[in-house]
């Protein structure tokens, strides 16, 4: 991934606040993001709403690298009215680590980590009502993990709830 340096006003506050918390400043491809430990987002989500206007908590979703260290990288995007800009925030993650919930600074985060923890099986501290959100309850796995069959478990699933062979 080919990436240019992001400095700017905004940077500099959060490099003044944050110091060796945020490990990257970058854009890629006239997107920003910002690279910062996990400890750390919840603060700088915090800040970005509070002091720069991020009022609008986009998405959180994540990336599964299952050969890496930190297995996942989890990603906030944010979109401030004011400004007309939209930031991503990444931080890295092993795979059984949590993360603290952002649902005390955007109340939206609610479903959206629900999503996350769905889909990956990342868990989020700290937050009410940590539960599957697309899939039933008795769903085995997180399908959007790079080791995860979905076909066998959505046969399996199909076939012990509905009684008959999956399409797939």
């Amino acid at each position: 991934m080919e990436t240019e340096p992001w400095e700017d006003e905004l940077t500099r506050a959060l490099k003044s606040q944050f110091g060796d918390q945020i490990s990257e400043f970058s854009i890629y491809r006239e997107q920003k993001f910002l690279v910062a430990h996990p400890d750390a987002v919840v603060p700088i989500l915090e800040h970005l709403k509070l002091e720069a206007g991020f009022d609008y908590l986009v998405d959180v979703t994540a990336v599964d690298y299952p050969k890496k260290e930190e297995r996942f990288e989890v990603v906030y995007i944010l979109y401030s009215f004011e400004r007309r800009q939209r930031i991503r925030i990444k931080t890295r993650i092993r795979d059984g680590q949590e993360l603290q919930s952002a649902v005390s600074v955007y109340p939206g985060a609610n479903w959206l980590e629900r999503e996350v923890y769905d889909m990956f099986g990342i868990r989020f501290s700290g937050r009410p009502d940590l539960r599957r959100i697309l899939l039933p309850d008795e769903w085995e796995g997180h399908p959007l993990r790079k080791d995860s069959s979905i076909l066998k478990m959505d046969q399996k699933w199909v076939q012990e709830n509905l009684g008959i062979d999956s399409g797939q």
